[in-house]
């Protein structure tokens, strides 16, 4: 099956009780066991639960790997991952990380011991970072909120190179499975939020995990159950059905973006503008290589520094000033202020997250009045 097909059928096959066509809300925390562990393939839903099941199946059968883990959120399925890094372990990871996954880095890894190093993510930045005790390599492409995109294959050759037991971790959720499967190109493990394109509007919390490697599906699976970070089932009902739409939406997402970023990029107000599908970005040619399509997040630095930038983001309409990205509806965030709050400012600006940066994340309204939006906020 492709891709539409697969996000529509993989896990969700009609109710066997009643001929439902869409699977039902499991709805329960606890299942009836006829004998003392003999159950009808669940008993617990921290354990599992059906919903639970088909989203981690579709997830797997989209990123083409073996094994989906859900989580309760995006950086619940990040600490699940980094739990394998052990006390005196090093890992690499991108210098302009999602804000709240440096977090975790800082406050909750390196106290425990765990060493981390952080690099502009090229294959020649991070081959000065190995050491004899590098574990893993940690990557966004495209990056929050700087959308650069990383070359994963390189990053994988060179990771078996300098380091073979280490293995490579790529958090997909700006991309998507949609446009980029991180695990066909070599990665060992690939990260999602789910609040952002899987789920598509704006209603859930939910991360995931997938990965191929049995060892690492095991590990994970009891994590999740050890530690109880799961989602419930009404919040996998929900990403099921927006992984259904998630190839249309996608579509219409990256078609938007496109025409916003080619805006910016003429206007007299604009410094620069971020998107992969520009001939302006410094990685196109690695995007067109490795991406199906140019996703739907845009950056842009605005002239007149970040008094300019909060005039903009406060005279939007139709860009909702929020938090998250990846929903039908277009939002906008001052990534310095928010999302990378937890980050020092001299770390942000050392990364080039400045304050007079704007991230859209652009939804699927009608093109004009995006555009138009912009144009008078700009104004």
């Amino acid at each position: 099956m492709r891709f539409a097909t697969k996000a529509i059928r993989v896990g969700q096959d009609p109710d066997p009780a009643y001929g439902a066509a869409i699977p039902p809300i499991y709805q329960a925390s606890t299942y009836v066991q006829t004998d003392f562990n003999v159950h009808k393939g669940y008993d617990y839903s921290r354990t599992g639960n059906p919903n639970r099941t088909a989203l981690e199946q579709c997830l797997a059968s989209l990123e083409n790997a073996r094994f989906g883990i859900a989580f309760a959120s995006g950086m619940a399925a990040v600490d699940a991952v980094a739990s394998l890094v052990k006390p005196g372990q090093h890992i690499i990871a991108a210098d302009d990380l999602y804000g709240g996954t440096y977090r975790l880095f800082e406050r909750i890894l390196k106290p425990r011991g765990v060493e981390i190093t952080y690099a502009k993510a090229e294959p020649e930045e991070f081959a000065k970072c190995f050491r004899p005790n590098t574990t893993a390599v940690w990557l966004e492409s495209p990056t929050n909120p700087l959308l650069r995109v990383v070359d994963i294959r390189a990053m994988v050759q060179l990771t078996r190179s300098l380091a073979p037991d280490a293995w490579v971790c790529v958090d997909n959720t700006f991309a998507t499975p949609y446009l980029q499967n991180p695990i066909d190109m070599g990665a060992d493990v690939v990260v999602h939020s789910t609040t952002k394109y899987i789920g598509g509007h704006s209603d859930l919390i939910g991360g995931a995990v997938v990965t191929s490697r049995e060892d690492f599906d095991e590990w994970l699976r009891f994590y999740q159950n050890a530690v109880g970070a799961v989602p419930g089932p009404f919040d996998c009902w929900l990403a099921l059905r927006g992984l259904r739409t998630l190839a249309v939406r996608m579509e219409a997402h990256q078609r938007n973006a496109m025409a916003v970023a080619r805006f910016l990029e003429e206007h007299p107000a604009v410094e620069r503008v971020l998107y992969p599908g520009l001939e302006s970005h410094p990685q196109h040619q690695t995007a067109k290589k490795q991406m199906r399509g140019f996703g739907g997040m845009v950056s842009f630095f605005v002239k007149g520094g970040e008094e300019q930038a909060r005039k903009v983001a406060k005279k939007t309409r139709v860009f909702l000033l929020a938090e998250s990205l990846g929903a039908v509806e277009s939002l906008l965030c001052h990534p310095f202020s928010m999302t990378h709050h937890a980050v020092p400012d001299d770390v942000k600006r050392k990364a080039g997250i400045t304050e007079n940066l704007i991230r859209l994340s652009v939804g699927i309204e009608d093109t004009e009045d995006l555009v138009e939006d912009l144009a008078q906020a700009l104004s």
